[in-house]
């Protein structure tokens, strides 16, 4: 392993750590946690699957906009490796996705139209629980190495914990409303998401952005940022002005 990357692993770690201490916003780092795999395994993009209280799967985080739509045809059409996994609370690994067309008739052809050839998919787990699958799309044919995948599922090992860090996180009422609150801030972000695209003419990718943007300038969690763009509280043409103003500075 590279000085580099094993840099990049340790800071990974390190700021779920630090999440863990001092509190965080549970959108960012699940958000933090599909661009962390997308920078640090073999893999082009990640998407991350919960369950609710009733077992149903919800998206609550994307590295790219390819990869949520992907995962929202999944949920639709219940066809795809991250339902497989989370079902089965074991990981699903196809190195070549035209081998499994016949498995996943639906899921197949929109991954390869879009660009994908092969997919790994890994339990979000805390102790007999699973809350949901990890989704890793590679852009090239191939296996991901040992490696690649005992570093995947220790992110998502550590992101779950963090999920659900309170002290009472053991009882099943708890689990449930953490998880709940997680979901019901993802719906906030995607409506944010989409006031900005529509008002600053945005592809969604650039939309969270320039979100995640002016929270980490402002100190504020990204889901309060969101909260304030649908609420009105704040500006939307704020948050735009502000991701301008970045743009031409640099």
């Amino acid at each position: 392993m590279s000085p580099g990357r094993e840099a990049d692993i340790s800071r990974a770690f390190v700021s779920m750590a630090s999440s863990l201490a001092k509190g965080y916003d549970v959108v960012e780092l699940l958000e933090e946690l599909t661009t962390d795999c997308a920078r640090l395994l073999d893999v082009a993009t990640a998407g991350l699957l919960l369950a609710d209280a009733r077992g149903v799967l919800h998206l609550v985080a994307a590295s790219s906009e390819a990869t949520r739509m992907l995962e929202i045809l999944q949920l639709q059409r219940q066809d795809g490796p991250c339902l497989d996994c989370y079902r089965t609370a074991t990981p699903v690994s196809v190195d070549d996705l035209e081998d499994a067309a016949d498995r996943w008739p639906v899921f197949v052809p929109a991954a390869l139209a879009a660009g994908f050839a092969s997919v790994h998919a890994l339990p979000m787990r805390l102790r007999d629980s699973t809350l949901g699958a990890l989704g890793l799309f590679g852009t090239h044919v191939g296996a991901l190495n040992d490696d690649d995948l005992v570093l995947g599922q220790g992110l998502a090992d550590v992101a779950s914990v963090a999920l659900l860090q309170d002290r009472a996180a053991a009882d099943s009422a708890v689990v449930r409303e953490q998880l709940q609150n997680a979901l019901n801030s993802r719906v906030v972000l995607e409506q944010a998401k989409g006031v900005l695209a529509q008002l600053g003419n945005l592809q969604m990718d650039e939309a969270f952005a320039a979100m995640r943007g002016y929270a980490r300038a402002h100190q504020l969690a990204l889901s309060a940022v969101a909260q304030g763009i649908v609420a009105r509280s704040l500006l939307a043409q704020t948050v735009l002005d502000h991701a301008s103003a970045r743009r031409t500075t640099r």
